[in-house]
């Protein structure tokens, strides 16, 4: 139990409650990070969708709103693209701000991992342009000097890009583990530490396991967002710009939200089924990103953006940043049940075959799915931390067996 010795440092000159508690938080916590270093979905019960054609506000009525109703959080926003292109929003609850107005489509929501969605289409540009190739190993990559373990030498792009690079979610560390103990009491963020450094020092002794398979790692996405950022020159804000959102028009997307319109008004996170020792619906704090890991988890965007975003995914567009979007949603690891793309997931739900991301951050829970063959997508971003995102899925579902939805 080594990795707890840091721990009780922290759990001097604390009653002993306070210590049973935060021991308690430790063991919890150890057994929640390493449960979360794989990629996971839920199970939908097709017998609580909504039965029969009937209204669309109707249908997204009764799977989002007892979502604000029910206490699972404060405030959310759902934006449907129907497959004649047009869009719908649905707002429910409140942003949180004083206004206690709905959230709106373009009100900014952190979206923690959909962050990934962005950089992985950044480097399928890259590889477009031949800047870089999905078999770059880091060796190859990587500054003169950096040490790196035999087996972390051989990881290439595509595995950093599709989670099979065998790297865990975060270090499981005493430092990790004392953060999130802090973290299920304040809601601060247990990433802080993990900066360039952190996690290149952390390369030269991993040893991968035995088994390479889908196995989720923020870490791996901060080293692909490192590797964009030095093969290109260009820092991980210009590549957003000049190659993503800059094209596709996303005015309302990027890593600093205090630089996007609507920061003021923007929807202020709260405590849902995490942080577990502060109450549910209580406010906690913005999650800031060291330089490493922005690329992982650190972009603030709308439901209007991000409904713009998985379109130009929808498009049969031949030129280079149609088919690098196209590249990134290939299915690159075929498996009995989920697939991995580039930072997306392919799964087979409620009979339907569908790609999407989840984004679990700070006070927010965020959603985007896609759905191919019914040129259908859908976008959900709540103002509270939440693991079930089964809504979205079940609302692709509704869109498919009602194909045929005016707009």
């Amino acid at each position: 139990m080594r990795g707890l010795e840091g721990v009780g440092e922290t759990l001097r000159g604390e009653t002993r409650g306070k210590r049973l508690c935060r021991c308690l938080a430790a063991v919890a916590g150890l057994a929640l990070l390493s449960a979360c270093g794989t990629l996971t979905t839920w199970e939908i019960d097709p017998a609580s969708l909504p039965a029969g054609p009937s209204d669309l506000t109707e249908q997204v009525d009764k799977i989002a709103a007892p979502l604000v109703t029910q206490g699972e959080t404060p405030g959310l926003i759902v934006g449907i693209l129907l497959p004649d292109g047009t869009t719908r929003f649905f707002g429910y609850g409140t942003t949180g701000q004083p206004d206690g107005v709905p959230p709106g489509p373009d009100t900014l929501f952190a979206i923690g991992s959909l962050s990934k969605g962005f950089m992985g289409a950044i480097v399928a540009t890259m590889v477009q342009d031949g800047s870089l190739s999905w078999a770059d190993p880091l060796a190859t990559l990587l500054p003169p000097g950096t040490k790196l373990s035999p087996d972390a030498a051989r990881i290439t792009v595509e595995q950093l890009a599709t989670h099979t690079s065998g790297l865990p979610r975060q270090p499981l560390d005493t430092t990790v583990l004392t953060g999130f103990v802090s973290y299920l009491f304040t809601g601060e963020n247990f990433y802080q530490h993990l900066d360039r450094d952190a996690v290149l020092a952390y390369l030269a002794d991993f040893t991968a396991p035995g088994e390479v398979v889908p196995r989720y790692s923020n870490i791996g996405y901060g080293l692909l967002s490192h590797v964009a950022s030095v093969r290109s020159g260009r820092s991980v804000d210009d590549l957003l710009a000049e190659r993503i959102t800059g094209p596709l028009g996303l005015t309302r997307t990027g890593y600093v939200a205090e630089r996007l319109p609507g920061y003021d008004v923007r929807a202020i996170g709260h405590a849902g089924d995490q942080p577990k020792f502060i109450l549910r619906g209580d406010t906690v704090p913005d999650w800031r990103f060291t330089d490493i890991l922005r690329g992982s988890a650190a972009l603030y965007s709308s439901a209007r953006d991000l409904l713009s975003f998985a379109a130009a995914h929808l498009r049969d567009d031949d030129t280079p940043l149609g088919r690098s979007l196209a590249d990134a949603v290939r299915v690159r690891t075929p498996r009995p049940r989920q697939a991995a793309a580039v930072a997306w997931i392919a799964d087979d739900v409620l009979g339907l075959h569908i790609t999407y991301q989840v984004g679990i951050v700070a006070g927010y829970t965020s959603y985007l799915g896609i759905d191919t063959a019914h040129h259908t997508a859908v976008v959900i971003l709540q103002n509270a931390f939440n693991w079930d995102y089964s809504a979205g899925h079940a609302l692709l579902k509704i869109l498919a067996t009602n194909a045929a939805y005016p707009s």
